[in-house]
């Protein structure tokens, strides 16, 4: 009878386990399990598109050719639709508005003098842009001008560090 007794008791921990695993409540539990993987994946899916969606508009709306007046002259003008140019403002035929903002020149070529192009910049006009300046120069063909969104000048070597002798050795 005790040989019973203790045979009895071993088998209630397996007789309560049986129990807990047959359980509906947790059969719930296991189906969920199975049920979130396409949800997982889905939502991956869904990151994975917004990064790849982000990553291509970037990509396309930051990439401008940055070429100097002869290459774009010779581009065709709707390849051009954006476009850094680098060259020097030609000495003659720059005019500004009367308002003051904005200013039409001509854009030259720095290592072919011959190549030029006309330049139309509506915005506020650097202190340093003069006859002889190096520009760059960001916008679009149209009708054979380049309308200019954004207008920069380099920096006159007088704003540059001068070359200093080397201190003396000690």
């Amino acid at each position: 009878m005790h040989s019973a007794a203790a045979a009895a008791r071993r088998d209630v921990p397996a007789r309560i386990l049986s129990a807990v695993v047959n359980s509906p409540c947790l059969q719930g539990v296991s189906m969920a399990k199975k049920k979130s993987l396409p949800v997982y994946a889905l939502a991956f899916c869904l990151f994975l598109g917004g990064v790849g969606y982000m990553v291509w508009t970037g990509l396309s709306e930051n990439s401008v050719y940055f070429l100097n007046v002869s290459e774009a002259l010779a581009m065709p003008g709707q390849e051009l639709k954006a476009a850094r140019l680098f060259g020097t403002v030609a000495g003659e035929d720059i005019s500004r508005p009367a308002n003051g903002l904005g200013v039409r020149f001509r854009l030259q070529d720095a290592e072919k003098p011959g190549a030029v192009l006309w330049v139309d910049y509506s915005g506020v006009v650097p202190d340093t842009f003069k006859p002889g300046a190096e520009v760059i120069v960001e916008g679009g063909m149209k009708n054979g001008d380049f309308l200019a969104r954004s207008l920069m000048t380099k920096c006159p070597s007088k704003y540059q560090k001068e070359n200093r002798e080397a201190p003396a050795e000690v």
